[in-house]
């Protein structure tokens, strides 16, 4: 690698030094080495737009520190390649999932991009507060929309009801402020902050409110994976439909007792215990308490569980190259 580096080190010098002797007539082979840039390629800077479109309504993003802001996560986005190329490979499994129920719960389609700056779409994050899921819901929060967390089950981790839970906050965040933008950032602030700062800094607009680091970049983020999820080759992202994630076929099975020992489960199942807690992730323990409640098992289908086939699922052709 040193003596591929040294070559193109070299060579450029020599180029550089040919060019200044065809236009001076002479080369001062030191002074070239001093300029000449020690990479073989350049980056660049993504340049951000001068508006967005987020949930139906043009943000104007020319104002200083929107324009700075957008700059910021753009180039996050744009050059963390491999973070950004594994949230493309998992949206193809979780956003058929997730795109359904905003829709019927009347939120905007945009907010699944919230769920990609919460958890990079894992449902088994969690957060140094203690949020989980790819919502990133706080227990006493989920427990206030309807979620279970007991000693064996959180469903902060179950992407569909965490989803429909995700969206009751949202409903009622828009039913306070009636503008998109601003519900996007109280569910990193909180309602009661955002509010409250709107009041104190004497704004109408949550875009130009002074807050803390983290919910100043919030929208921006989102922003900016809406924009490189729509136009991913923009942004120099290429991707075949074989490297991304293809949904995997499951049974259901709905149990409402309690399960002593989920391996043993499994293995009825034709399953590792492994595939059950990946297919379930909302399961906590290795055995249920079910407590009268009803749990429905996602069962995979075992022929789907091997890269036998090239994945044949694209499910926003923007994202491949044809």
């Amino acid at each position: 690698m040193k003596r591929i580096t040294s070559f193109i080190y070299l060579a450029t010098a020599c180029v550089l030094c040919f060019t200044v002797y065809l236009f001076t007539g002479s080369c001062d082979a030191a002074a070239v080495l001093d300029e000449a840039p020690v990479v073989a390629s350049f980056t660049t800077s993504p340049v951000p737009p001068s508006s967005v479109l987020f949930c139906g309504k043009e943000i104007d993003l020319m104002r200083y520190q929107m324009r700075e802001g957008m700059d910021r996560e753009l180039s996050s986005f744009t050059y963390y390649h491999s973070t950004t190329m594994l949230l493309f490979k998992r949206a193809n499994r979780l956003f058929p999932i997730i795109e359904p129920v905003l829709k019927a719960n009347g939120i905007p389609d945009d907010f699944k991009y919230l769920a990609i700056i919460e958890s990079s779409l894992d449902p088994k994050a969690t957060s140094p507060a203690r949020a989980a899921g790819i919502w990133q819901l706080l227990e006493g929060t989920a427990k206030n929309y309807g979620l279970r967390v007991t000693a064996t089950v959180d469903e902060r981790r179950h992407v569909t009801k965490s989803t429909e839970a995700a969206c009751k906050y949202l409903r009622e965040a828009y039913a306070k402020y009636g503008d998109w933008v601003t519900v996007a950032l109280s569910y990193n602030a909180g309602m009661a902050r955002i509010s409250e700062q709107l009041v104190k800094q004497q704004e109408s607009s949550a875009l130009n409110l002074y807050l803390v680091d983290e919910t100043l970049r919030y929208p921006y983020r989102i922003f900016a994976a809406k924009l490189i999820f729509e136009n991913p080759y923009k942004y120099g992202f290429m991707l075949r439909a074989e490297n991304l994630y293809a949904p995997i076929d499951c049974t259901e099975i709905d149990v409402n007792q309690d399960i002593a020992d989920l391996a043993a489960f499994a293995k009825e199942k034709g399953i590792t215990y492994a595939d059950l807690k990946y297919f379930n992730p909302w399961l906590k323990d290795a055995k249920l308490i079910t407590g009268g409640a009803k749990y429905t098992f996602h069962i995979p289908n075992k022929n789907k569980l091997y890269y036998a086939t090239s994945n044949g699922y694209v499910h926003d052709k923007r994202w491949v190259v044809q």
